[in-house]
């Protein structure tokens, strides 16, 4: 698997990488211990380095414990704090010892900070300087997050939502984060799923573990209908969900799209094949016009505020 710098600071990372909150077994459906410990086997098997977990995915760092042991050099780590009530330094102690390691490679904040929340970022530094985390992100939803991400001196990377149908917020901010020199986590490349081909507007989620069991009806059709305004995308040779990612690792700014995968099945569909490759010039202007077309084109500020109040899912 090809790897990309991880922004500056001097590593190198799988361009795909392992999305782990699937094997928690909470949000995506129930998934064994086994099943989980062979999809992330196969992953290092396949060239991936790169694994992205949080502390609220179910059971995914327990898991991502027990399999590290012998391992741990091989992976960048990457985790979360999600604002538990312990605290940040405190709930890092208890991820060292649940993922059997000495020091977190990548700790993001789950959120961008405002007000109080902002004395986060020190607290960062402090466990940087520490050892116990080596680079330190966070993990946001918009134009105004990046922003302030990108006035951070003591940030290393930002993951984002980046994909075919969700566009922005990163597109609108890539002159200034390729200027800053952050690495960029692309996060939820497949839209759930639905990029990947295999739901329709009538799909259902009958797993009461699975998050999209939740979806309405309503939800659920606009996602499939989205998808399939790029099914053209898909050939014989290049299915939909590889088209998706080509798409998103077109982009030299991002350092690696973290991908979903709980079985072996999912890391051969996902990390395995042929390399990404990308897209053609024309391909980029028509998927841009699917794009606006479908209302989820980069926009300006008016724009976001726009789709906030017509409530676009």
């Amino acid at each position: 698997m090809r790897l990309r710098p991880f922004g500056r600071t001097g590593v190198q990372v799988s361009e795909r990488g392992f999305g782990a909150w699937a094997i928690g077994g909470q949000s995506f459906g129930a998934v064994s211990e086994a099943q989980a410990l062979d999809a992330l086997a196969h992953a290092q098997a396949l060239g991936c380095n790169f694994v992205d977990t949080a502390a609220v995915y179910g059971n995914s760092e327990a898991l991502l414990g027990r399999f590290l042991q012998g391992r741990r050099s091989h992976w960048l780590l990457a985790t979360k704090y999600s604002g538990q009530a312990q605290g940040l330094t405190a709930l890092l102690h208890e991820q060292l010892r649940r993922l059997g390691t000495d020091h977190i490679d990548l700790y993001q904040l789950h959120w961008a900070p405002r007000g109080a929340e902002l004395a986060l970022y020190d607290e960062l530094d402090k466990l940087k300087q520490q050892g116990l985390v080596r680079w330190a992100g966070v993990s946001l939803r918009s134009a105004a997050d990046i922003d302030q991400v990108l006035a951070r001196p003591g940030l290393d990377s930002l993951q984002v939502r980046f994909s075919l149908l969700d566009p922005d917020p990163l597109l609108t901010r890539l002159p200034a984060i390729r200027a800053r020199g952050l690495a960029v986590v692309a996060r939820s490349v497949l839209k759930e799923g639905f990029l990947s081909g295999k739901y329709n507007a009538d799909a259902r989620f009958a797993d009461t573990q699975d998050q999209r069991h939740a979806w309405p009806p309503k939800r659920i059709a606009r996602a499939a209908q989205d998808a399939q305004a790029l099914a053209w995308l898909a050939t014989p040779q290049r299915p939909l969900a590889r088209a998706a990612l080509d798409y998103v690792l077109g982009f030299g700014e991002v350092s690696t799209a973290i991908l979903s995968c709980k079985s072996v099945a999912q890391v051969d569909a996902n990390l395995g094949g042929s390399e990404p490759q990308a897209l053609d010039t024309a391909t980029l202007a028509r998927i841009a016009q699917v794009q606006r077309a479908r209302g989820v084109a980069p926009v300006g500020r008016l724009g976001r505020l726009w789709r906030k109040l017509t409530q676009r899912p």
